[in-house]
């Protein structure tokens, strides 16, 4: 399974034309991209990373394909996103998409942190209109993204009352990535 396009066609159908997106962790600007061909022409894509290199990624992207008007890039902690995000749009996103862990082809030292993952999660969490869905991606192969998948299973754990919840992993692949799928009850 390939677990970004995974993430993708599961958060497609809440997304809809003239909707408010988040992509938490830019990154390659894949999600981005994503996200602003969803939304279309009337809606808004907020893109956050805190490398700046990240960030010129996605801003290159969203530009080559036409969609530089309905999108913002962000270079700051996902964990601040409260600060960045305008309370207009509170109550109002669809879709917010997390893929953890570090920028491929780039300084690994470079990662997600469980701490700013809560934080951004909680954060997201009075963002999100009543039909929304939030895709977090976790990689569980080093010790970091253990560390983080784990603060963030707890984190879910504590909100199954809020939040239906569907985690995808292949089991053929000790391992694998985590999907989890949160959409508002």
């Amino acid at each position: 399974m390939h677990f970004t396009v995974e993430a993708q066609n599961r958060c497609r159908p809440f997304i809809l034309e003239s909707s408010i997106a988040i992509d938490a962790t830019a990154g390659n600007g894949f999600d981005t991209l994503f996200l602003a061909q969803c939304v279309g022409r009337q809606g808004r894509v907020y893109a956050v990373d805190i490398q700046a290199d990240a960030i010129a990624r996605t801003e290159s992207k969203v530009a080559q394909a036409g969609y530089s008007h309905n999108v913002e890039c962000i270079l700051a902690d996902h964990a601040l996103l409260g600060l960045h995000i305008p309370q207009e749009h509170y109550g109002k996103v669809s879709c917010a998409m997390f893929n953890l862990g570090y920028l491929p082809h780039s300084d690994k030292s470079v990662v997600t942190k469980p701490l700013s993952t809560i934080e951004a999660l909680n954060a997201i969490e009075p963002m999100l209109a009543r039909n929304a869905i939030v895709s977090i991606l976790a990689y569980v192969g080093h010790q970091a993204g253990l560390d983080e998948s784990l603060a963030v299973e707890d984190w879910i754990t504590n909100r199954s009352d809020r939040y239906q919840i569907e985690r995808l992993v292949d089991p053929e692949n000790p391992s694998s990535p985590i999907l989890w799928l949160l959409r508002n009850r």
